[in-house]
């Protein structure tokens, strides 16, 4: 044994040696700390070993319930099942980083404004427009009128401009004629935007991950407004709420994954799951009945678009004011 050891058993009065409280046997009875650690390599691996083991099995119970039963989940978890399950708040932390990574790792993110098939569509675009040119000069030989294809013309060249644009990160802009009431912060910062608009969105996306717990403070009062007549603890809903967002965020980690392997074409039919998990949910977390649970649902969704819309335009104007 190594020469640490003993003394890393208890102190001198055979207290614990994390909070003091006298040892009555091989754990503490108020913080729960074993009364003998280790000094050593071993033991450091060990700690970490049953981090990851204790985390697995708590993750095995949650993810399956996250998915298929929602409200039990959310309903066992308010009543008091606390050490058998992952935390919401832990949950949806881990969930918005797996989100993010695999945003940033596969390139479906708003990094770079990699979008897809605007190359191929700009090219559509400019053989629509050779094409034009040619019925142009045909029209001009046979003494035609060529206004229609002029207009035509135009608005193809336009059209093929702003996708360049885009694909180069260059926007036109008009700001330097803009209104002298509009506020010069707002003036300074869309210049801003205009001129290196990758940053922008570097910014945006930035913002976004850091400030992604807004989300739940910005859902808890909708959440009354469900259950107006019904009293109900905010530590309810923010469960509720909190789980709800780690399943979306998990959602949207799937479908960037879907666009990776190749399946884009069955990306939008995840839209939709949210409606059904949402209604799963506020059935089993509230003990609704099927007529409660529909209207319900019906407005949790608008919330939810609400909610979203705030999160999404405060993100924004963080990404022009940076």
């Amino acid at each position: 044994m190594n020469a640490l050891e003993p003394a890393l058993a208890a102190d001198k009065q055979g207290r614990c040696l994390n909070c003091a409280t006298p040892l009555t046997g091989p754990f503490c009875a108020s913080c729960g700390q074993k009364a003998r650690i280790h000094r050593s390599l071993a033991a450091f691996f060990s700690d970490l070993v049953a981090g990851l083991f204790n985390f697995e099995s708590r993750f095995w119970r949650t993810q399956p319930m996250l998915f298929w039963c929602p409200g039990d989940l959310t309903r066992r978890y308010v009543e008091g099942e606390r050490a058998r399950f992952i935390s919401p708040i832990a949950l949806y932390l881990f969930s918005v980083f797996l989100m993010f990574a695999a945003l940033g790792f596969t390139g479906t993110g708003m990094d770079g404004f990699k979008v897809n098939g605007l190359a191929e569509i700009a090219e559509v675009s400019r053989t629509e427009l050779a094409e034009l040119d040619r019925q142009r000069a045909e029209a001009v030989r046979a003494k035609a009128p060529t206004a229609e294809l002029d207009r035509k013309i135009a608005a193809k060249r336009e059209e093929i401009q702003g996708m360049d644009n885009v694909l180069n990160g260059r926007f036109s802009t008009q700001l330097d004629n803009a209104p002298n009431d509009a506020p010069p912060w707002l003036v300074n910062g869309l210049k801003k935007v205009a001129r290196d608009p990758r940053q922008f969105m570097n910014h945006v996306q930035e913002a976004a991950s850091k400030y992604s717990w807004a989300l739940i403070p910005l859902s808890l009062p909708f959440m009354f407004l469900l259950f107006p007549f019904r009293r109900r603890h905010v530590f309810d809903h923010a469960v509720f709420v909190t789980y709800s967002l780690s399943f979306m965020m998990i959602l949207i980690l799937l479908g960037s994954l879907m666009v990776v392997v190749g399946a884009s074409a069955w990306v939008p039919w995840l839209l939709l799951v949210p409606p059904v998990h949402m209604y799963r949910q506020l059935k089993g977390a509230y003990g609704l009945r099927r007529r409660s649970a529909v209207p319900r649902t019906f407005l949790l969704l608008i919330f939810s678009f609400v909610a979203l819309s705030l999160f999404g335009a405060a993100i924004l104007a963080l990404g022009v004011l940076e």
